[in-house]
């Protein structure tokens, strides 16, 4: 069995967020000859022992790392989310941040095998838009450039059924032009579950595969102006992390975009405001402003702030206000699902999360043959043995069965 270098061990503990004492009562050590759990996990981080397989194996969970990682030379570098746009306070913590690198490698690697894919199929043809804006454009530069680009009226999104139904017709816009939306707000358990103020969403600008990520653990009326945020990031060029406090710089930017792009300057004035002592009757115009338009109420309040038409102290308020409302409906929809008899089926909710865009093209290649199923499952993030089932109402996959 190849050696363990004893730096890999304290490297992977430093980057998974765990001090000695909380780490070696995961591990399951414990005293023993009257040493203490703390000091055997050390010996084993400075190579006065080698570490067993099972400890290796438990490591491996623990910490978050491949077993092979432990068998490297030396430390790999760390994960490149590219830039982080995000304001975090000071109390933030670290092992959110392990789990937002987790989060993030994983879909590289699914983004790395859908363009390696592509490449073996000559179909890895770079997307213009993709780093076609800059900054110094404005606001209403990379607007413009965004309608141009994405083709979808205000109207459209606006007439259709339901704040779902708008960002479903929004998401297959996007994925027309050829990025790949996801739902993500955990590693696939409600265990690992990410906060909004660990991340809202996230970009990987590629030119051939572009992909933006959404947080779901977020309202669903907020999504929109998420993928829009993102997508902005994608016109740029810019791979990063978007979330946290009060946005600066780019990220105040692609708030700025998303928003107008949502809810043009004309209509916001046309909210009549409530005084602002009467909190209740404010918070409640603004509620039905925002869900007669399809908008997240925390979206009208950024705007009405932007075009400083409430003080900046309201905004918070407001924006604490309605993210309070949120968490309410969160825990009253859980009690109902808890309640119901059977729950929503897995596959329809996995086909939701990974996007009809990831899906036809993964059904494409599977049935191409430059996928193996057990790349198909990577790419769609299941099992091999469920790839057919959750592609199963793909057209591509129909046409090749």
């Amino acid at each position: 069995m190849p050696k363990v270098n004893p730096e890999i061990l304290r490297w992977a503990r430093d980057t998974a967020g765990l001090g000695l004492a909380e780490a070696a009562a995961k591990l399951g050590i414990r005293e023993a000859r009257g040493v203490a759990a703390p000091d055997r996990l050390l010996a084993l981080e400075r190579g006065e022992v080698s570490p067993t397989r099972p400890t290796l194996v438990k490591m491996a969970k623990h910490y978050r790392r491949p077993l092979l990682t432990f068998y490297l030379s030396k430390p790999p570098r760390t994960g490149d989310r590219g830039q982080d746009f995000r304001t975090l306070p000071a109390d933030y913590s670290r092992s959110d941040e392990v789990l937002l690198d987790a989060l993030i490698r994983s879909v590289r690697a699914r983004q790395s095998l859908v363009r390696a894919a592509l490449e073996d199929e000559d179909e890895a043809t770079p997307l213009e838009f993709v780093g076609s804006v800059r900054p110094e454009m404005g606001v209403s530069g990379v607007l413009s450039s965004l309608r141009q680009v994405l083709g979808l009226s205000l109207r459209d999104y606006r007439t259709q059924g339901s704040q779902d139904q708008a960002f479903d017709t929004l998401r297959s816009s996007v994925e027309e032009l050829g990025v790949f939306v996801l739902l993500l707000g955990n590693l696939g358990s409600h265990h690992t579950n990410l906060g909004l103020e660990t991340f809202r969403g996230f970009a990987l600008a590629d030119p051939v595969a572009p992909f933006v990520v959404i947080n779901d653990q977020d309202s669903r009326a907020a999504w929109s102006f998420t993928l829009l945020h993102e997508l902005t990031h994608i016109l740029l060029g810019q791979t990063g992390v978007s979330g946290g406090a009060p946005p600066r710089g780019i990220e105040k930017l692609c708030n700025d975009v998303a928003a107008e792009f949502l809810l043009p300057p004309h209509e916001l004035a046309e909210l009549p405001l409530a005084d602002p002592l009467d909190f209740e009757r404010l918070a409640a115009g603004i509620g039905e402003f925002a869900t007669e338009r399809k908008l997240s109420r925390s979206m009208v309040a950024y705007a009405l702030h932007r075009h400083q038409r409430i003080s900046p102290q309201i905004w918070h308020l407001l924006h604490e206000h309605f993210r309070q409302r949120w968490f309410e409906e969160v825990e009253r929809r859980r009690i109902r699902e808890r309640d119901r008899a059977g729950g929503p089926d897995y596959y329809v909710v996995r086909r939701h999360r990974i996007g009809s865009g990831l899906i036809e093209l993964t059904a494409r290649l599977l049935a191409a043959g430059a996928l193996t199923t057990y790349k198909a499952g990577q790419v769609l993030g299941v099992r091999p043995t469920q790839v057919a089932s959750l592609i199963g109402e793909s057209p591509s996959f129909r046409r090749a069965s």
